[in-house]
């Protein structure tokens, strides 16, 4: 029996030894590893006995603690120059050819962390590229990623993993491999394999799990990447990503307003939950690195709030770093910041790193500084010097143009001889967007330098006439009417509206074909921003729109109706067009942001269209709420022009759809608008005055600037009798006017009581219609001018108006013949 025990223990410790003696214990020592110097250790203790798999997870251990930290806390540079790293590295090379597939990757993305150039980062690259077609996905997205770390997002590899992906997209069915796939070959995709990737990225993310943002985030980059707005899919990543904004911290959140703001897309809902979220995280970012993503993130949106942020720039200034310091002063030229303390604070931040700033940071930091006004010559003097010396040694096109503009805002009597021969070297290559601001460049140097007015034969004529030749050689050569489109969307100017925009629609008329559902919000947008008027355009974004509703995004429909309404102009089935187009939003008007959804009620407006459900939803309580808290996030001029035309729909709904019993709540605004406003008059309103005194037989005739119900201001207002008598007003009308076209007006003047009619007698309202009236190239009366014509009409006047064209017109050359016209338009054309 006692040696039976025996047999038994003596197995059991037998047993027990073969165990331990099979288990890695370099890899039990790895896995203890709670920091690098620990990992070398181990690295340094066991050389001779570390396998593939125990080097790739050192590599991997490393990378790992180095993530754990916040970037500034992070020690690469220590880890890169660590005898042992060295060690690992040779180790690897030797050994790469024992690795399977998922290892050769890790350790390539684990390196690369460390190390972007080294002979093991090449080897390994080749290793994997010779493994890439039995790569599983898992494998290929993550190599994908490695391959888009060095940059190598147009190489052939790149190219072969993207055909790879096109033949096995079936097989993919997770998300978090599809989106780093997505963004590292998105340089190379197709239309077909871009539209493909759009359709399974949809699919993939109503499976994936709502808390992993990063895959819509992801998502939301490549449609940036790609620059092909897909607004639905758009729409379900701003969804998922509204839902973990309490989640986010403030490195996350500065992405994604990054992404968000390169593409111009604004979600209030998103806006306004970001907000939040960066108020509670702001105690919290107190180091450089985090300060400096929250007040770029949290500035622009922060309202009352960005004291406190502007507080904290002025602590932290001095433990900027260069890059955190250009960032800060960017946001506050967003801001429009006007603390002159961290202004001076700032600039001498900058000043001190002005050194290690390039090209275009030099360009930006000029521009934000002088947008912010600021007050230090020597940072000019040191940033003028910079630009030159940039300018003197660049070749870009692109390059010379930003700095060439930038140069142009600074004082100086005449552009230096270097800048205009650089400027000549590039025009030939340049698009029609730099073209534009070099003529708006040698404008400022024309203004600025006297010799030009005794040289009309001067340089500045010269390169005029070549900024002219490129400009429509460039033009006329266009076979595609979207990139007509991407190169005219941005230009503005007097030169480009007496040299381009004319031409710019006879080329968009020869591509008239191209215009499809896909373009015509673009292509009205254009023509709503060139006040220009183009019926064959119009007739066909019209035309087009009927047909293919189905397949436009609802919130397209505002820039696509917005030059009908603007430029008021009714195409061939108009009514068709305007019905479909309501037909089509109006299921989604709960899902538009506040203030489009009052643009486009507006813009209705102008077109005498008044849907209920879209009255009846801005005008409630909730609504308008919400739109309040939306506003205090945007900056000042909008935030006005948005107020302003929420007053115009609120009149125009009470005068023409009384039936809506929607009141009127904007007599507050008005009054405190009518108190700020420099009320003032033209030359051309100041001759009518002067000579309706004659043609009416007396100054007491006619009133001038009068205050209507619903606040609209009638140039001059009169009153004739039954029988076409002029009626006098009861007190005299004084008009004092200063030498710079001030109206100071009387007291009387600005009360809004009008005096009781005699029986029979009509109320005159006479309007002098400047060229903002009219379309650009035409007499074409737009639809501001038009709706206004009608209210004033629903008040009770009679309108007459006076075009600028018909009152400046060289048949109109005398003072009697300017009475005579007077006299024909007030006695004549009233009934």
């Amino acid at each position: 029996m006692f040696r039976l025990r025996s047999f038994r223990a003596c197995c059991s410790r037998r047993l027990f030894h073969s165990g331990a003696v099979s288990r890695d214990q370099v890899l039990d020592q790895l896995q203890t590893c709670s920091a690098e110097d620990q990992v070398f250790d181990v690295v340094g203790r066991n050389k001779a006995k570390l396998s593939a798999s125990h080097v790739s997870y050192a590599i991997g251990q490393l990378w790992k603690f180095q993530r754990e930290r916040p970037h500034m806390l992070r020690t690469i540079e220590q880890v890169r120059n660590h005898p042992q790293f060295l060690t690992l590295q040779v180790l690897a090379e030797n050994k790469i050819s024992l690795m399977d597939d998922a290892s050769v990757v890790d350790m390539l993305y684990g390196v690369l962390q460390v190390e972007h150039h080294d002979s093991l980062v090449q080897q390994l690259v080749t290793e994997a590229w010779n493994r890439l077609e039995r790569f599983q996905m898992a494998t290929l997205s993550k190599f994908a990623v490695c391959l888009s770390d060095q940059f190598l997002q147009h190489s052939p590899l790149m190219g072969q993993i993207t055909q790879i992906v096109s033949q096995r997209l079936d097989s993919i069915q997770d998300a978090r491999l599809l989106t780093p796939l997505m963004n590292s070959m998105f340089v190379l995709v197709s239309p077909q394999l871009r539209d493909a990737l759009f359709k399974k990225a949809d699919f993939l993310l109503a499976k994936a799990n709502p808390l992993h943002f990063n895959n819509p985030r992801r998502v939301v980059q490549f449609i940036r990447n790609v620059k092909q707005i897909h607004r639905p899919l758009l729409e379900k990543c701003n969804q998922l990503l509204l839902q973990n904004v309490p989640r986010m911290d403030v490195e996350h959140i500065s992405i994604i307003l990054g992404l968000y703001h390169s593409m111009q897309y604004n979600n209030c809902d998103f806006r306004l939950a970001v907000r939040q979220r960066l108020m509670e995280l702001v105690d919290t970012s107190t180091d450089p690195a985090t300060f400096t993503k929250l007040f770029a993130s949290l500035g622009p949106i922060a309202g009352q709030e960005s004291q406190q942020l502007e507080s904290t720039a002025l602590l932290l200034a001095d433990e900027l770093n260069p890059h955190q310091a250009l960032g800060v002063v960017e946001t506050m030229e967003e801001m429009q910041c006007r603390n002159l303390q961290l202004i001076n604070k700032m600039a001498a931040v900058l000043l001190k790193n002005l050194e290690t700033y390039r090209a275009v940071e030099i360009t930006r930091i000029t521009q934000y500084l002088i947008l912010l006004h600021c007050q230090n010559p020597e940072i000019f003097s040191r940033l003028k010097a910079k630009l030159l010396n940039y300018l003197q040694g660049s070749v870009y096109p692109y390059e010379v143009t930003m700095l060439t503009r930038v140069l142009s805002v600074l004082p100086s009597p005449r552009p230096d001889e270097a800048v205009l021969s650089r400027v000549n070297a590039v025009i030939p290559q340049c698009n029609l967007n730099d073209l534009n601001t070099y003529a708006m460049v040698v404008a400022k140097w024309i203004r600025n330098d006297p010799s030009y007015r005794h040289n009309t034969s001067s340089k500045y004529v010269r390169l005029l006439q070549t900024l002219n030749r490129c400009s429509r050689e460039r033009l006329h050569s266009f076979e595609s009417l979207d990139v007509v489109l991407e190169e005219v969307k941005c230009l503005s100017g007097e030169w480009f509206d007496e040299m381009l925009l004319e031409e710019s629609m006879v080329t968009m008329q020869k591509l008239i074909d191209q215009i499809s559902w896909t373009n015509v919000h673009e292509l009205g947008v254009y023509l709503t921003r060139t006040n220009y008027f183009c019926a064959a355009l119009m007739d066909r974004i019209a035309s087009v729109t009927i047909e293919n509703i189905d397949k436009i995004h609802y919130s397209a429909t505002y820039s696509i109706m917005l030059p009908f309404a603007v430029l008021n102009y009714d195409p061939p089935k108009a009514e068709e067009f305007l019905d479909v187009c309501i037909r089509h939003f109006t299921p989604y008007i709960s899902s538009f942001d506040p203030h489009l959804l009052v643009l486009l009620a507006y813009a209705l407006a102008l077109a005498d269209y008044f849907p209920e459900e879209v009255v009846r939803e801005i005008f409630n309580v909730d609504f308008l709420a919400k739109l309040d808290a939306q506003l205090e996030t945007f900056p000042d001029g909008l935030n006005m022009r948005i107020r302003l035309r929420l007053m115009e729909l609120n009149r125009a709904v009470c005068l023409e759809c009384p039936e809506f019993q929607v009141p009127w709540f904007h007599e507050r605004y008005c009054k405190q608008l009518q108190k700020r406003a420099n009320s003032s008059i033209s030359p051309a309103q100041q001759q009518i005055h002067k000579m309706l005194g004659d043609v009416l037989g007396g100054m007491n005739c006619a009133k001038v600037g009068v205050l209507t119900p619903y606040f609209y201001t009638v140039d001059f207002e009169l009153v004739l009798d039954r029988h076409l008598h002029p009626v006098p007003y009861s007190e005299p009308i004084q008009l004092q006017i200063s030498e710079n076209g001030n109206v100071h007006w009387q007291s009387g003047s600005t009360d809004r009581e009008r005096m009781e009619l005699p029986p029979g007698a009509r109320r005159i309202a006479l309007e002098f219609l400047d060229s903002k009236s009219f379309c650009k190239n035409s007499w074409h009366m737009k639809g501001e001018a038009m709706m206004k014509k009608r209210h004033l009409e629903m008040l009770g006047y009679h309108v007459l108006q006076i075009p600028h064209f018909e009152w400046n017109s060289m048949e109109l050359s005398s003072e009697d013949a300017w009475k005579e016209y007077l006299r024909k338009k007030i006695f004549s054309e009233v009934p």
